[in-house]
């Protein structure tokens, strides 16, 4: 028999890549936001693998992402566990704004504190003092510009503080903390200082007391 005489099968057509859908970028951009507050990624590489989440058409392309974190691999012996007496939050909604020009902004007190603020300062000051802030997300992201200017960030001396920014003609300078809850409150602080200058540190003396029964009862628990 002539095997090149015989009709070749054509090829199957290769399979379309699956769509990504909003809800597949939101679980790969909250995985990544749990391996922020674990310290596995550090500020530069989240923000550079959450606009690709972002940018992402296909499932393809989302999976690399998240392919060397463990979040990413549930496996029988590791159920899921929900975030321990966190608020979900709204994901949507607006930063916090806190802007000095050739002024000072203070906020302190006892109030709910969102996910993200942005400190701006221009020849000012500002001044943010989260020790009676209450935490209804694990993540908490500070992005500080100071412009021949000040920004200072106090936190309780049981939370978890992070940080990576630059100085040109200034200082950026965070105090890191690691709490020893592991479910404790992350403090993450972005940003730069330019003739000016970005100050994060804990507060001596200052504590979230029995965190976890507060946060219960604020949310309703």
């Amino acid at each position: 028999m002539d095997l090149e005489k015989q009709p070749q099968k054509p090829a199957a057509p290769a399979e379309p890549a699956l769509r990504a859908s909003d809800a597949d970028r939101d679980r790969i951009a909250d995985i990544l936001r749990d391996a922020l507050a674990e310290g596995r990624i550090d500020t530069e590489e989240h923000a550079e693998r959450v606009d690709a989440v972002y940018r992402a058409k296909t499932l393809g392309e989302l999976e690399p992402l998240v392919r060397d974190l463990p979040a990413a691999r549930p496996g029988p012996s590791a159920p899921h566990v929900p975030p321990y007496a966190y608020d979900a939050g709204d994901p949507a909604a607006p930063a916090d704004k806190l802007i000095a020009v050739f002024s000072s902004t203070t906020r302190r007190g006892r109030r709910r504190l969102g996910p993200r603020t942005h400190a701006f300062s221009l020849f000012g000051s500002v001044e943010i003092d989260l020790t009676e802030a209450v935490f209804t997300q694990r993540l908490t992201i500070i992005d500080a510009v100071s412009v021949f200017g000040s920004v200072e960030v106090r936190v309780p001396e049981n939370i978890t503080l992070r940080g990576g920014g630059t100085g040109v003609f200034g200082s950026f300078e965070v105090d890191t903390l690691e709490a020893t809850d592991p479910e404790a409150p992350v403090v993450v602080i972005n940003g730069y200082a330019v003739f000016g200058s970005v100050e994060a540190r804990p507060k001596r003396g200052s504590f979230i007391a029995d965190l976890h029964h507060k946060l219960r009862k604020h949310l309703g628990g």
